[in-house]
């Protein structure tokens, strides 16, 4: 299968919706390859833009390297032709450049770069720390600014010119400023996705600022819910927006927002609702209660 050139993902991910697709367990919390390639069979038969294999909502942060390998593979394996996959990227330098290299291997069409673990850096480093990812690829890179790693608009500038194979920049902070100063310094050089939990909350003035598309985690569960808001979104319905954030998105909302680390929860329990299970969240992430799982799937059924 021919992999996606990294001016051509650009273009592909900034034309649509994208979905990042949780990664399914056990009860053993091991992983579950053919639930997860079920699941993957079922999201590319919709209409998307690009499917992020172990991204935020796929857990990352708890695979191993090597189960995040698998995970890419299985991806590759299922996603429709024409659908790029983007693989993850992470934890320290080596680490994160050793997984762009596998992510080439093993058919992927881009990487997602997420922040190095632990550590707070200075812009210099991060700086470095993107150069040698998109060194080790050929792959299209989309950097995730967010927590430890938030780059400034002269550290992405300077990356864009520096890193051809630098397309993307997902926003996890929600700094209006700081994405208006890159948008101003780079134009159209970067494709712009909305990365904040539930990106759906803010994808209307986004838009305004060049954000195409953004990371829709309840895709996953909703799926016709999730596209026919990106259709009001990119139509500018404010009216169809605003009435699909008071039926469920806010809603949705307030029950991630109860304890941390929800915004992956809520969606695993999305899926048990709708009658597709993933399994549990692995630690240190908690399940939703019985209690909030029960509001979630009314908020589900009003949706639908």
């Amino acid at each position: 299968m021919q992999q996606t050139a990294p001016e051509e993902l650009a273009a592909r991910l900034g034309s649509g919706l994208l979905s990042f697709p949780v990664t399914h367990f056990r009860d053993d919390l091991s992983f579950d390859e053919p639930a997860y390639r079920e699941n993957i069979a079922r999201l590319g038969g919709y209409e998307v833009a690009g499917l992020f294999a172990a991204g935020g909502t796929g857990e990352f942060f708890s695979l191993t390297p090597e189960e995040a390998g698998r995970v890419v593979r299985a991806a590759v394996a299922e996603a429709p032709d024409g659908l790029p996959v983007v693989a993850p990227a992470g934890y320290g330098t080596a680490a994160a450049a050793r997984m762009a290299r596998d992510a080439e291997e093993a058919g992927a069409d881009g990487v997602l770069l997420f922040p190095p673990y632990l550590t707070e850096s200075s812009q210099d480093g991060l700086a470095a720390h993107v150069r040698a990812v998109c060194a080790a690829t050929r792959l299209g890179v989309t950097v995730y600014s967010r927590a430890n790693a938030v780059y400034r608009d002269a550290t992405v500038a300077a990356l864009a010119e520096s890193c051809p194979n630098l397309v993307g920049f997902k926003d996890g902070v929600g700094d209006l400023e700081l994405m208006t100063r890159i948008r101003s310094r780079l134009g159209d050089r970067l494709v712009y996705i909305g990365g904040l939990p539930t990106a759906e909350t803010f994808a209307l003035p986004y838009l305004e600022m060049g954000v195409t598309t953004y990371s829709s985690a309840v895709f996953n569960f909703v799926p016709e819910f999730a596209l026919a808001f990106f259709a009001a979104v990119r139509a500018r319905d404010r009216d169809g927006v605003a009435r699909r954030l008071a039926e469920f998105v806010l809603p949705y909302c307030d029950i991630r927002n109860r304890r941390k680390g929800y915004a992956v929860s809520i969606v695993k329990a999305g899926m048990r609702v709708t009658g597709r299970p993933a399994g549990p969240v692995r630690p240190p992430l908690t399940d939703l209660t019985a209690d909030e799982t029960a509001e979630l799937a009314g908020l589900v059924e009003r949706a639908r």
